[in-house]
């Protein structure tokens, strides 16, 4: 708007501002579909956005209505000027204002990142304000403390959580009506003294910060009665705390707390001393003994450890730094510290004094299975399985852990957090985000254990602590979604988690059939405890789009409910009370589960509620079967995203050949189902993800999904190619595979069993010379070797694959292989290890077919790469082939009883040695 108003007169630009701010306001309304309402003392801009349109219209225009308001909520995500100028007119226009809420942190951005509002700092007439007393300033990007707050006399609670203010002014003393001061989650490095002057405040809370000191002044104020000072850096308490009489509740958990003052057990009035994950190894017993001291995390009756000496800061040598090839599985850690860059592309740093001796760190890039991943229902996963061993490795030093992934399309309202397992459960980090490119970016946390790790896009989750007294949960991504828990809803402190998801409406109505139905945001409640409250708890959802509570018919509204071990949603709307206003309903539950508002004319809304919360967590995927053109025994499996395979089919389609990608099928997040093959067609059962016959697959999206297997038939294919299919079922597998294509007219579903049908084609074998029947190409069957020393087959050579692992590049350059063409196959089956390894070995047997000593050399290259596992199990398909090839000679008569194994003749077959 600064910008239309440039090169006006001062009466025209008044004007024009006045202009402008009204057609933003009526424009915000008209969008909205509702006139602008004043509701009583209230006036409610942060909900919607244009509030400081609507603020500087209102004010322009002065209805009577404006001089009776006494509580404002504006939201700071607005254009710093423009914010700046709307709240220069508070003053002058809400002359009875009590209640001032300017904070940030209701948007979300593209990956779920809570985004602080723009307030910098506030207009010097604010501090005209006689009437004010709550001002919150949270969720913005303060760095000082403005100076029109020390000039506001009648303020009684002060908020300034999650700024940047790394200290108070000295005359912040100078309030003396404050009862209530929060500061949390800021960059205090220390405190004043004067803070011991505010002798009216009754509530300070000075949590996640950097404090390590405390000044003995806070002592003096001795109305208070609730201090928090956990997740600092305190070694220490000042003696004066057990002057502070009034106090009922002291929390001081996650902090470097080696001792706390006696007399602390003798304060009259506390209820609660949370003293967890501390440095403590000693309490006088009175404080042990009392039931409301938590001390849980701490080394109590330990040993002191004798204090290190102070390293000599001359002799450190700089921190190495690793790059780690392909080749390498691991790397030393030593007391220096070093900072490392695996092949797979994660970044780990050690600082110096991490460890005291030296360790062998080990990792594995793990492709996600059931048994390592762990999903909730609407999460996305961005990773493979990060290992690190050796698992539960404590260190002195957080170690840092940055994992790369591609960030996914715009999600509204979820964040990216890192995923780590601990006695066989997961947990979330707290994980903050660094950009490297448009398309690449790295999940930093620190790493509390080594074991497994992933990436993950999650619901944004809201999270408190509820202490028996209650408290208030709000969800940062939807305003409006509010949780109220009253006292005696537990019995003792629990942590409380709130996720909210959001569903579309043209989505919804499409999938209903119905063009006025509508939703509120789906509602997940959890905790870590019993499933249920000791008392009846608050929840506020807003209404469902397009519904006010002047408008909508309650015959129409449906309140749904659902427990986490069940699928199916009850309607539980005639057994609530719902108090409806015009944006919300509120309604009191006694659970931990999933809730819903629905807005339908449909008269049974269960199984209605199921497809929209599957639709949720839908992908559409495509399921190919292809071919390898060298080799059309080997094929080729893979799911993935529907968008992905064009690309997919134009880059392999020089390789392989086979159907056009399947029908579009519905799956879920983390979903099983089968490839099974049939009509004549098995694949080697020896496989670990092979379940008689069929192989399983489990999707994740943002994934590769292959399989590669060799397929075999038991049919005679001299005469004819043998035409086959690979079927993919859901779920679990089928008692009966159907053995005809009809199969693939079978009606496609979500809950379908059979999903997708795809054929397979296996050519006839070259005919024998002179048949004068036609041919067709084929793979010829593979015998290395000769009735002297014995025959390996296909299937042999398939066996010895599947044991040699990641030793296969030493094998292949004992065998002879240059070394180029261990990259070649490295780059051509990059993330497919057995891939790798079947294409070294057969392209190897290939070359060697008619040359003698094949099998020896294969033998000794076994040996050479310190595989005599292998090596021996060669020699024995080898002996069992001589013996089955001299008994069948002696069987024909061809030999005598006890006559040696004589060679091979011309007219032996080499199939013969392995009947």
């Amino acid at each position: 708007m600064a910008a239309v108003l440039e090169g006006l007169e001062p009466e025209e630009t008044a004007a024009a501002a006045e202009d402008a701010a009204r057609s933003a306001v009526e424009a915000v309304e008209s969008r909205l579909g509702a006139p602008f309402l004043l509701a009583g003392n209230q006036l409610n801009l942060d909900v919607h956005p244009g509030g400081c349109h609507r603020l500087q219209y209102l004010c322009s225009q002065q209805p009577p209505e404006l001089l009776q308001v006494e509580f404002l909520r504006l939201s700071t995500h607005e254009d710093p000027r423009l914010l700046d100028d709307t709240l220069a007119q508070v003053p002058w226009s809400l002359l009875r204002l009590r209640s001032l809420v300017l904070k940030g942190g209701q948007s979300r951005g593209a990956l779920g990142a809570c985004l602080h509002g723009t307030l910098t700092t506030l207009p010097a007439g604010l501090s005209g304000m006689a009437c004010l007393a709550h001002l919150d300033l949270s969720f913005n990007r303060l760095e000082t403390l403005p100076p029109c707050i020390l000039e506001l006399r009648s303020l009684d609670a002060l908020l300034l959580s999650h700024n940047r203010l790394s200290e108070l002014p000295e005359v912040l003393g100078a309030l003396p009506t404050l009862t209530f001061l929060s500061v949390r989650h800021n960059c205090l490095e220390r405190l004043p003294a004067t803070l011991g002057s505010l002798s009216a405040l009754q509530r300070l809370d000075l949590s996640e910060n950097l404090l390590d000191t405390i000044p003995s002044e806070i002592g003096n104020l001795s109305s208070l009665s609730e201090l928090n000072l956990a997740s600092n850096r305190l070694q220490n308490l000042p003696a004066s705390l057990v002057g502070l009489r009034s106090l009922r509740l002291l929390v001081l958990h996650s902090n470097l707390l080696t001792s706390v003052p006696t007399g602390l057990a003798h304060l009259p009035l506390i209820t609660r001393l949370d003293l967890r994950d501390n440095q403590l190894r000693d309490l006088p017993a009175e404080l042990l003994d009392a039931p409301f001291v938590r001390v849980q995390g701490n080394p109590l009756g330990e040993a002191s450890p004798a204090p290190p000496s102070p390293p000599d800061i001359s002799q450190i040598p700089e921190m190495p730094r690793l790059f780690l090839t392909s080749d390498l599985d691991s790397f030393l850690v030593t007391p220096h510290g070093c900072s490392v860059t695996l092949a797979c592309g994660v970044r780990l740093q050690f600082p110096a004094g991490a460890t005291t001796t030296p360790i062998t760190i080990h990792y594995r890039l793990w492709l996600p299975e059931p048994h390592l991943v762990s999903l909730g229902p609407h999460d996305f996963l961005l990773s493979g399985v990060l290992e690190l061993q050796p698992h539960g490795v404590a260190f002195q030093q957080d170690v840092s852990l940055w994992l790369l992934f591609v960030p996914p399309r715009v999600q509204r309202c979820r964040e990216v957090v890192v995923r780590t397992r601990s006695d066989d459960s997961w947990t979330d980090l707290e994980t903050h985000l660094e950009e490297e490119a448009p398309k690449r970016l790295w999940a930093r946390c620190q790493v509390p254990h080594f074991s497994w790790f992933l990436v993950v896009l999650r619901p944004v989750s809201n999270t408190c602590l509820l202490p028996p007294e209650g408290a208030l949960l709000c969800s940062s991504g939807h305003p409006g979604v509010k949780v109220t828990f009253p006292s005696g809803a537990t019995e003792e402190p629990r942590q409380v988690s709130m996720q909210v998801v959001h569903m579309a409406g043209l989505e919804l109505r499409a999938l209903l059939e119905e063009s006025e139905a509508s939703v509120s945001p789906l509602l997940c409640l959890s905790q870590n405890g019993p499933p249920s409250f000791l008392q009846p708890v608050t929840v506020q959802l807003p209404l469902p789009p397009g519904i006010t509570g002047f408008s909508l018919d309650r015959s129409h509204l449906h309140l749904l409910y659902r427990t986490p071990s069940t699928t199916t949603w009850d309607d539980i709307t005639t057994q609530v009370a719902l108090e409806l206003t015009h944006l919300y309903a509120r309604f009191q539950v006694t659970h931990f589960s999933w809730y819903w508002l629905w807005y339908t004319t449909k008269t049974c809304v269960g199984g209605l509620a199921r497809k929209a919360w599957e639709r949720l967590r839908l992908h559409r995927v495509n399921l190919i079967a292809l071919q390898r053109r060298r080799d059309p025994e080997q094929v080729l499996l893979q799911c993935l995203p529907r968008n992905k395979v064009d690309a997919t089919l134009c880059r392999l389609m020089d390789r392989y050949r086979g159907p056009e990608p399947s029908d579009t099928v519905e799956m879920f997040e983390g979903e099983k189902f089968f490839a099974a093959f049939e009509r004549g067609i098995d694949v080697d059962a020896d496989r670990p993800d092979c379940v008689d016959g069929r192989i399983c697959f489990v999707f994740y999206s943002h994934l590769k999904n292959v399989k590669e297997v060799y397929i075999t038939t038991a049919l005679d294919r001299e005469a004819q190619a043998v035409r086959g299919q690979v079927s993919f079922y859901r779920g679990s597998l089928p008692e009966e595979v159907p053995q005809e294509a009809e199969a693939a007219r079978q009606r496609k579903g979500t809950d379908a069993l059979w999903m997708a049908t795809l054929p397979i084609k296996l050519p006839r074998l070259r005919g024998p010379q002179g048949s004068g029947q036609g041919t067709v190409f084929s793979l010829m069957p593979l015998n290395l070797g000769d009735a002297e020393t014995g025959f390996l087959t296909q299937s042999n050579l398939l066996s010895v694959a599947s044991r040699l692992g990641p030793d296969w590049p030493t094998v292949a350059l004992h065998l002879g292989m240059p070394y180029r063409e261990l990259q070649r196959i490295r780059h051509e089956f990059r993330d497919d290890l057995d891939g790798q390894i079947r294409h070294m070995l057969f392209s190897w047997a290939e070359r060697q077919a008619g040359q003698p000593g094949a099998v020896g050399h294969l033998v000794q290259a076994l040996e050479q790469s310190d595989r005599q596992d292998v090596a021996e199990e060669v020699r024995a398909i080898l002996e069992l082939g001589r013996h089955k090839y001299q008994d069948s000679i002696r069987r024909t008569g061809l030999a005598p009883e006890d006559s040696p194994l004589p060679g091979a003749s011309a007219s032996q077959t080499p199939e013969s040695a392995q009947a």
